[in-house]
């Protein structure tokens, strides 16, 4: 053996599939490993946290030291099984294409301790007179989310041969049972093992070494003892921390690990209430579902529950893209908390709540995305991510799990988030869809149940002041909705046979003070060449929200021609049924061709969106139609029943494993796609929509509650107001208002009255107002004392606000 590999530093590092076939880890603390499984291996694995993967890939090479060499997740066929329903521990069994060996493994991690193990039976299908073949390990270690800079040598620990790489902190080991014949370190693409079992069917050379690179260490498995080994991965802080883990697991065995692993797992499953169907049976999915995401939990920082445990198209990123998907989403984690308390997982809901509380920012918002500790990863503001945390209160609330003394202690989390809302709203910096600012049907529908939400709950703590302000907020954006983001009269709208529709999003400023919806959207991720698109060409299922939060009925008849003019663009019919489109002209998702994203591309079908069309045919009566959605659904299940962001929705790309109404190359599992599958399945059960506010629908649809004011500010100029409402200037800072009604010919001063959420603001009763009298005005500030500079305008006669 050499001492150290030569090819420094190797070739660039990238991750590996997001296709998963199993995503797995012990409910245990005591354990803070995460697995995944793809192409019939182990791929990503997590250590200590849920954001921070360790590990590309595990993987075995068989040879016959002659002519023969077979890398199973390449040249085998895979499939994978359970451990027992809802515990998500694997068989995987892979057989050779050219039907020369069978493998047999069982996967889970070691419930004691920071270990994954795999039993492993060999069996070779070749004739008596084929030469003997050879098994072994190849590792490619990626410690704290980085491919360079790994360290791998070959040791042991106490005696026992092992693998080790370190980085930044961390270490792993490799043992195995019989123990490792011999092993190799080297650089990726240069003298790692894989390059030389490919060239030479055996390991003519071997390194102790491989320094500060892109690593892999290959390990020979010993098949003397009848093909039967026990591998196990683990992890610590230091090359011994894992080596002392490592041997222990590896003492201990795999049946103590697998009793304890299914036993804490199906007991988890037991105090579930899983919706069953109408024969009274579950519904397979169902307990996969919950399973995938319990496993996203983190147990260090209980509550945080990342959006996957995957890269999308992993095997083309590299360490430039360190968050991936195992990054938390806070609009994914309350959607994922309302699926929790669907099955009856309350106390679980109720950690995401504390999580949430904890990570909140000073101002009451929520970064875009973040690290579980709440470090900031991107930086936008999402205006749904901020009012969706109140939602969950209510949800809670209402389910019976939050008193009204509990309610009580959240109240200064829920009065900072609706006080950043009033602030910065109705429109967003970013839609929910991370890329356009504007006013979409989507946010508002969330800001606007959030909003009612916490002025009932500002009420029973005895700010009354605050609950009023807040419900003419609500009913104000309520009403600008349409206003702002119904489209009528055009052409798309002619084409199609409606008056109108709701578009995906109105720009918040237009030149010359024209309505938002004579705006145009930038599209991203597409080719920079394109331009951008008008706002009434724009389309998205984003306004079925309007129904989901109660905001309208589902036979209103813009939603309804909405309906049609969504179908008509964004629906997708795939083998097993319908599915839906982003919106039109998404460019997230793999090229024309099936190469994958890589800035630009083609939106392709998100399922979730098929769970989102079925709870709004369940909210129109149509159950059968949305029961007929949930089998679309869950039909989009890859291998080991876990749901994808998207699935293919194009002719066959067999080269690139796309096929049509599989899954794509984007992240699997998705944790907000298994949350809208448990939601819609106990929505169905119910026979109504399970986390739908009531607030909301019972002021404006049972009540029709009209605003009181249309409400100017600076991020939503309305141009006009008709004189059945009151006009509200709106600003954040102390003001006097400058204003005039005559063309300044006299003039008046109205100080501002602070709303106490940072909102300050002067009212005008306008229906004393002559018809196509024009409010003129301005700001002089208070601190610093200053003129804002600009005049304003908003007319009073009669118009919609826009």
């Amino acid at each position: 053996m050499s001492l150290f590999a030569p090819g420094w530093p190797g070739i660039s590092p990238r991750w590996t599939s997001s296709a998963k076939q199993g995503v797995g880890t012990a409910l245990e603390t005591t354990s803070r490993v995460w697995f995944t499984l793809s192409h019939g291996v182990l791929n990503e694995v997590y250590y200590p946290r849920l954001d921070q993967a360790c590990v590309r890939d595990l993987g075995l090479i068989v040879t016959d030291g002659d002519t023969f060499f077979s890398e199973e997740r390449r040249h085998a066929t895979s499939t994978v099984s359970w451990l027992a329903p809802g515990v998500p521990g694997f068989v995987v069994t892979n057989r050779c294409h050219a039907g020369r060996y069978r493998i047999v493994k069982e996967v889970l991690s070691d419930p004691q301790r920071d270990v994954v193990l795999q039993r492993t039976t060999f069996r070779s299908c070749a004739g008596a007179d084929a030469p003997a073949l050879q098994l072994y390990l190849l590792l490619a270690p990626h410690l704290a989310n980085a491919g360079w800079g790994n360290t791998a040598w070959v040791g042991d620990y106490k005696g026992v041969p092992m693998l080790f790489a370190e980085r930044n902190g961390l270490a792993l080991a490799l043992g195995c049972a019989p123990s490792l014949k011999r092993g190799s370190a080297g650089f990726v693409g240069v003298s790692d093992g894989w390059q030389d079992l490919n060239a030479n069917k055996t390991l003519t050379r071997t390194y102790e070494r491989a320094e500060n690179g892109n690593v892999a260490l290959t390990g020979q498995i010993d098949l003397d003892t009848g093909g039967e080994c026990l591998i196990a991965l683990g992890f610590g802080i230091t090359p011994e921390e894992a080596g002392f883990r490592v041997r222990a697991s590896l003492l201990d065995g795999f049946d103590r690990a697998r009793t304890e692993f299914v036993k804490s797992w199906s007991a988890w499953q037991r105090k579930l209430a899983l919706p069953r169907n109408d024969g009274g049976s579950r519904r397979p999915l169902v307990a996969v579902s919950a399973a995938v995401i319990r496993t996203h939990e983190e147990k260090r920082l209980p509550g945080g529950i990342i959006a996957s445990l995957s890269i999308p198209w992993g095997n083309t990123k590299g360490d430039n893209d360190l968050g991936g998907y195992h990054l938390v989403w806070p609009r994914d984690l309350v959607e994922t908390a309302g699926a929790l308390l669907a099955i009856g997982a309350h106390e679980d809901a109720r950690r995401v709540l504390d999580y949430l509380r904890i990570t909140q920012n000073p101002d009451g918002s929520w970064p875009q995305n973040m690290w579980l500790d709440g470090r900031p990863y991107w930086h936008g503001v999402q205006l749904d991510e901020t009012a969706f945390p109140v939602l969950l209160v209510d949800l809670l609330r209402r389910g019976g799990h939050l008193d009204a003394e509990g309610v009580r202690e959240y109240w200064p989390m829920i009065k900072a988030a609706a006080a950043f809302v009033v602030q910065h709203g109705p429109c967003s910096e970013q839609d929910r869809w991370e890329e356009d600012a504007g006013l979409s049907p989507f946010t508002v529908a969330v800001e606007v149940s959030a909003l009612l939400i916490a002025a009932d709950i500002a009420d029973t703590v005895g700010e009354s002041s605050i609950a009023t302000y807040l419900r003419d907020t609500a009913d104000a954006w309520n009403e600008a909705v349409d206003t702002a983001t119904y489209a009528t009269g055009t052409d798309l709208a002619a084409r199609l046979g409606v008056d109108g529709y709701y578009v995906r999003i109105a720009p918040a400023e237009v030149a010359d003070g024209a309505s938002p919806l004579a705006g145009f959207v930038p599209i991203k991720n597409r080719a920079w060449s394109q331009p951008d698109v008008p706002a009434v060409e724009l389309i998205s299922p984003d306004a079925l929200a309007l129904v989901r939060f109660g905001l309208r009925a589902p036979d209103d008849p813009r939603v309804r021609n909405t309906v049609r003019v969504i179908d008509a663009l964004l629906r997708v019919d795939l083998p097993s049924g319908s599915g839906w489109r982003r919106y039109n002209g998404d460019g997230y998702g793999e090229r024309e061709d099936g190469q994958a994203f890589d800035g630009a591309g083609v939106g392709r079908v998100w399922p979730l969106l098929t769970g989102e069309r079925a709870h709004y045919e369940l909210a129109a009566g149509r159950v059968t139609d949305a029961e007929r959605l949930l089998e679309a659904l869950e039909a989009c299940a890859g291998e080991g029943g876990l749901l994808p962001e998207q699935v293919w929705e194009s002719a066959d790309v067999p080269d690139r494993e796309l096929f049509r109404g599989r899954p794509s190359g984007s992240a699997m599992p998705l944790v907000w796609a298994h949350a809208e599958h448990l939601k819609l399945v106990r929505s169905l059960r119910d026979g109504r929509v399970f986390d739908r506010p009531e607030a909301t629908w019972r002021r404006y649809v049972e009540k029709a509650t009209i605003a009181k004011y249309a409400c100017w500010r600076f991020n939503h100029k309305i141009r006009s107001v008709p004189t059945s409402r009151d006009l509200r200037i709106e600003a954040l800072a102390q003001f006097v208002l400058h204003w005039t009604n005559d063309a300044w010919r006299t003039t008046h001063n109205e100080p501002s009255r602070d709303t106490g959420l940072g909102v300050h603001v002067v009212d005008f009763a306008t229906g004393a107002a002559p018809a196509c009298t024009a409010i003129d005005f301005t700001f002089q500030w208070s601190a610093p004392p200053r003129w804002e500079g600009t005049n304003f305008r908003v007319l009073l006669d009669g118009r919609p606000t826009v």
